[in-house]
């Protein structure tokens, strides 16, 4: 699978972020497997509005990337999810969610849900 140029974009294409039920249970998961310090770290970055509550400003990536939703898995490699950095990386058929979403990680899901 290509790889798109996601270094230097600031999360901007990270949101609104649908998740799935099985989702939002793996990233709990992961979320209190997370030192402390870590957890805080990300928790209390000033986020661009919309933006991914799990992307790390600091770091400049996802700061749940091994348990990321599909919808992040998808981005850049699907028509209707185009990277605008890389286009020509999108195949020519759309994306389409395969399960029901739960709801919006930023909107109908904050941090506090996550402790």
């Amino acid at each position: 699978m290509e790889s798109l140029p996601c270094k230097g974009c600031r999360g901007l294409c990270c949101g609104p972020v649908p998740v799935t039920e099985q989702e939002l249970k793996s990233i709990k998961k992961k979320i209190k497997s997370m030192p402390h310090k870590i957890r805080l770290e990300l928790e209390n970055q000033d986020r661009y509005p919309g933006t991914c509550i799990f992307y790390d400003l600091v770091k400049d990536r996802c700061g749940i990337h091994s348990v990321r939703p599909s919808i992040c898995r998808a981005f850049g490699l699907y028509k209707n999810l185009i990277c605008f950095r890389k286009p020509d990386a999108a195949r020519a058929g759309n994306w389409n969610v395969e399960e029901i979403t739960a709801g919006l990680l930023s909107v109908d899901y904050t941090w506090k849900d996550f402790k």
